[in-house]
């Protein structure tokens, strides 16, 4: 066996990285009722940070300002 102990350390590595990871991320102690309220909360919030970061600027989204440069 060329590779000595390396595949059982690698194993045991794996392992320790398992237990320091959480993968599920639902594990929050909310129920499912209140992970949506706070979900559609968050994104009122977000919706509202774009609404107002674009009502003062006017509308930008033609690039050109309004202007033609065709003729």
């Amino acid at each position: 066996m060329t590779r000595g102990n390396q595949r059982e350390r690698d194993r045991e590595r794996a392992q320790a990285r398992v237990g320091h990871k959480t993968k599920n991320s639902k594990d929050d102690g909310l129920t499912p009722e209140q992970r949506r309220e706070r979900d559609a909360k968050a994104l009122q919030e977000k919706a509202a940070r774009k609404a107002a970061q674009a009502a003062p600027g006017g509308n930008n989204a033609g690039g050109r300002g309004g202007k033609s440069t065709k003729n």
